[in-house]
């Protein structure tokens, strides 16, 4: 057991070495590392409470998806009677479903066509029978298709594993370090942003829906009638984005949607020196956007963001390229927040605010000496108690425990974790984990002296027979950390997962290291007697 050869002796230390350096980053200060390789760059992020920042809530509005829901089903029964030439009427949204009359002759076509519509919901709720839509005959040819809470409950679900996509590719745009952004119930987002100390133009993204359409303008009736509720079925009424307000009146139809941009890039006009936002379609939407401007010269189209107007050009030749600008006397950030909305694509719903906290650097620089004061008296008290129990073996416990928690630093580099004050906390009790292992293999070696074992047959033994004992002890911990970080949300997970590193690399560190040292010690001393 004490016998090393040297390519295991080799392996032991280069594997604990490297770890090691993972470390080395967070040491520098950061305009140097970044002059590093890439590989190299990687270090500990601070997380809210060791450097301040922004802790934003989230909540996604059930109504809006619950009534995008419906319109789609509406849309769906159009689309789906228009293509089974079924006439109908009073096609409309009431209540949680939607309703639609057909003729007698016409009602069993138009029953099984629609139920086509409906789908097994999946996962567990799939497998009992629920479907997205249920179809039904209410008599005298009115046919009712009904959204059960279940599938609003799914459509909630999809849409925040959504907006956590969106949120986070628009938050990198601000170029911000290690956001942390997690679901937090059924229908929350937590956002929580080290660092950033003033969140107004993070709320300010995360407040727009950036739903943007390309429609055109409803010419036949004029704004100053639309207000007075005179307004076209196939169209609306929107107001301008810019101040003071103008009205217009939008048709309904999208000719192309802002799902089809692949890229936005805010610029200046060539001609006026004023911020745009520059864009570039998909292939599909690039020819929607052709054929819709060939088929419109002449008339005024409307760029829709979160149904407001931003601007409503007259199409003076079909646009082909693929390409185009959006003007609307934009500032020059106003134009960048726009650009980046765009290119993360818009929220399936909008978004509330509905808890927000901004955490200043003072109070993490105390939980930062806190945590640090902590650390040092824990390791001394450690230090000093493994000196004068174990002499020169509880030296050799201390460079085991050294190299522990800096293989520690080095694994949370190498992953770029975030570091928070519960993190610390894990640190400083792996620690006592693992002095707990040198202490079950240095009692082991006690007893077997006391039995009359010769000094290298006893320290063998200690570390044999220690083992299971260990592995025991450290698995249940290990379990305890896996289920907090399973369970656990926000500064628990950081909690779990120290500790959970901090218990592997007290298993290498306790029958590695450890072992080497004492086995290089007694290949050096051939002693007769064991200083414990």
């Amino acid at each position: 057991m004490l016998y090393f050869t040297r390519w295991k002796a080799l392996a032991v230390i280069l594997t604990a070495t490297i770890v090691c350096l993972f470390a080395v980053p967070n040491f520098f200060p950061e305009s140097t590392v970044k002059t590093w390789p890439k590989w190299a760059q990687r270090h500990i992020v601070l997380g809210l409470d060791l450097q301040g920042g922004s802790h934003i809530l989230l909540e996604v509005d059930s109504n809006s998806v619950k009534k995008d829901k419906l319109d789609q089903v509406r849309d769906d029964v159009r689309r789906t009677l228009r293509d089974a030439k079924i006439g109908y009427t009073g096609l409309a949204v009431r209540g949680d479903g939607v309703e639609v009359r057909v003729k007698d002759t016409d009602l069993t076509n138009a029953l099984a066509k629609l139920r086509e519509l409906s789908q097994p919901l999946g996962g567990l709720l799939g497998s009992s029978g629920q479907r997205s839509v249920e179809v039904s005959d209410a008599g005298g040819g009115l046919i009712r298709l009904t959204v059960p809470p279940a599938a609003i409950t799914e459509r909630v679900r999809q849409s925040v594993e959504q907006s956590i996509q969106i949120v986070e590719r628009r938050i990198n745009e601000l170029g911000t370090v290690e956001p942390l952004i997690q679901r937090q119930g059924v229908d929350r987002i937590l956002v929580q942003v080290p660092g950033l100390q003033d969140p107004t133009r993070l709320k300010e993204l995360l407040g727009k829906t950036a739903k943007l359409d390309f429609r055109m303008v409803d010419p036949t009736v004029p704004p100053d009638q639309a207000q007075q509720g005179r307004v076209p079925p196939d169209s609306e009424l929107l107001m301008s984005s810019s101040s003071p307000k103008v009205p217009y009146i939008i048709k309904k139809q999208v000719l192309v949607s802002g799902g089809d941009l692949t890229d936005a890039q805010p610029g200046f006009d060539q001609r006026s020196g004023e911020p745009i936002v520059t864009f570039r379609f998909n292939t599909s939407g690039a020819r929607k956007f052709a054929q819709a401007t060939l088929e419109n010269v002449g008339q005024p189209f409307a760029i829709v963001l979160d149904n407001e107007v931003i601007s409503a050009p007259v199409i003076r030749e079909p646009i082909t390229g693929g390409s185009g600008q959006i003007s609307g006397n934009f500032t020059v950030q106003g134009a960048n927040d726009l650009a980046i909305l765009l290119r993360a694509g818009a929220l399936p719903a909008p978004l509330t605010i509905i808890e927000e906290r901004t955490v200043g650097p003072g109070l993490g620089q105390d939980s930062i000496a806190a945590g640090e004061l902590a650390s040092y008296v824990g390791s001394v008290l450690v230090i000093v108690f493994m000196l004068l129990t174990y002499r020169l073996f509880g030296f050799f416990a201390n460079v085991a425990v050294a190299i522990n928690v800096a293989m520690i630093f080095g694994i949370l580099s190498l992953l770029n974790a975030t570091l928070t004050l519960p993190g610390i906390a894990g640190i400083v009790l792996t620690v006592g984990i693992a002095v707990d292992s040198n202490v079950l293999i240095y009692e082991r070696i006690r007893e077997e002296l006391r039995a009359g074992r010769t000094a290298i047959s006893a320290i063998d033994a200690g570390f044999t027979r220690a083992l299971a004992t260990i592995l025991d002890s450290n698995i249940t911990t290990f379990i305890a950390a896996a289920v907090l970080f399973y369970i656990g949300t926000g500064p628990v997970r950081g909690f779990a997962v120290t500790l959970g590193i901090g218990i592997l690399t007290t298993v290498f560190t306790a029958f590695t290291v450890t072992r080497l040292i004492v086995a290089t010690w007694v290949a050096w001393k051939r002693p007769k007697t064991v200083p414990i």
